[in-house]
């Protein structure tokens, strides 16, 4: 099991510098507004970060000129990405499709890539630490963080503002632009996304628990946490959760438990007896309503739902957890969060990841499908920023098998967002009762 850790990173670090790449076209006066969802308002305080790493002999001959060309043609299919959150005379945030631009970051790292994976460093600082606000009108949705390592290789970070869209419109943006990259032609135009509404009942929705209102942050979209949190991460290889799922799940049980809800059920049960059965007895779980996002408009497309439980999840058989996590999980979906949102004209504040521990699946999400050169990354990942004080998990496909281009993956990336203090705890635990 792998960790990461937070520890003055940013001084390996040196040569930074910024610029802005705009769309190869100039958008027109029809169509340069994009109104933002109830879903969208809901998410406005979260930023998705993802960390690629490649070597030297997939960059050779790539300079930071030919890496932000196919930036242009990309920014014309998103014209979203390169817009500027501006209010309505209501108050109410929408996107002006202004051809803005996304931030370009380069910079150099004083180790190689393998010896700073080696190092179990905490990988946000290769991303550029991004906040909206408090000038909305100024403030780039996107930025991609360029950073050469002394090997030669090179690591591309994405800091990807959720208003746009979750972590699989995220990683469809970067693929088009590595596709691009790679000589492939773009589609003409992005295909819209109709997520429909709920038609859930008012009584219902007061009782929603998968978000949580927070006071008002006028243009500065980033939340105080209580406690100071850490992003971590393991890696949990193929034969390990083969292991797991033995231990946990009956045979006749197994087919129909997926390794998500494994884990989650672990993790959470885990963290129960950390916090000595203080909770948490409710939890969020997030997973995405389309799998495929390719050459679709980014979109918020999570489907949030809760688990409640009515015992000791602490002092439970782990295979009662995984059972409620199963078969007890209520729904609450997209139109239901915007049903809330909407009452407040999007001028109140939620946060979504963390109001509850929150559990998110992105197994499916094509975060290896970015190729330079023909040559997948070695290792990728992701993480959330803007988080609630419970803390968020994020399960993802793992590392390559063997060499990176052959596209096998070996078990999964288990990427948490947590109260400092409660780490350690959590590592000792997960790896004395479960990683053995």
């Amino acid at each position: 099991m792998k960790t990461g850790s937070a520890n003055n990173e940013s001084l390996l670090l040196y040569n930074v510098k910024l610029s802005s790449v705009v769309p190869a076209t100039v958008t027109g006066e029809i169509n340069n507004v994009h109104e933002l969802t109830d879903m969208d308002l809901a998410m406005k305080l979260h930023y998705i970060q993802g960390v690629y790493f490649f070597p030297r002999e997939a960059v050779e001959g790539l300079t930071i000129g030919k890496l932000k060309e196919p930036m242009f043609k990309c920014l014309d299919l998103y014209t979203t990405v390169s817009g500027r959150v501006r209010r309505s005379e209501t108050g109410r945030p929408f996107i002006k499709c202004n051809d803005s631009g996304v931030r370009i970051v380069e910079a150099e790292c004083v180790t190689t890539i393998e010896e700073f994976l080696d190092m179990k460093k905490d990988q946000s600082f290769l991303v550029y630490n991004q906040v909206l606000g408090p000038d909305l009108a100024f403030s780039p949705l996107v930025i991609m963080q360029f950073t050469w390592f002394k090997c030669g290789g090179i690591s591309l970070g994405l800091s990807w503002a959720h208003v746009l869209g979750d972590a699989f419109s995220a990683t469809s943006f970067v693929n088009m632009w590595a596709k691009i990259l790679s000589g492939q032609m773009p589609p003409k135009c992005m295909q819209p996304v109709n997520l429909g509404k709920s038609k859930s009942p008012p009584s219902v929705l007061e009782n929603l628990v998968s978000t949580k209102r927070v006071d008002p942050l006028g243009d500065h979209w980033l939340i105080a946490n209580n406690s100071k949190m850490e992003t971590n991460y393991f890696q949990i290889t193929a034969k390990q959760l083969e292991h797991l799922l033995a231990n946990v799940c009956a045979v006749d049980q197994a087919a129909n438990i997926s390794r998500f809800e494994v884990l989650s059920a672990i993790i959470w049960r885990c963290l129960s007896e950390i916090r000595e059965d203080c909770g948490p007895r409710i939890i969020a779980v997030c997973t995405s309503s389309s799998r495929n996002r390719e050459n679709e408009y980014p979109t918020n497309g999570m489907v949030l739902s809760t688990v409640e439980a009515d015992f000791s999840v602490a002092k439970a058989d782990i295979s009662a957890v995984v059972e409620l996590i199963a078969e007890k999980r209520v729904e609450y979906g997209m139109g239901m969060t915007e049903e809330i949102v909407e009452k407040e004209n999007g001028e109140a504040d939620y946060i979504a990841y963390g109001a509850n521990l929150t559990f998110v699946n992105l197994e499916e999400a094509e975060i290896y499908g970015l190729e330079l050169k023909g040559q997948k990354p070695v290792f990728v990942n992701y993480a959330i920023n803007g988080v609630g004080d419970e803390g968020v998990v994020l399960v993802l496909p793992g590392a390559a098998k063997g060499k990176a281009e052959s596209g096998g993956r070996d078990g999964v990336t288990v990427t948490m967002v947590l109260p400092e203090n409660q780490f350690q705890l959590l590592r000792n635990k997960l790896e004395r009762d479960w990683m053995q």
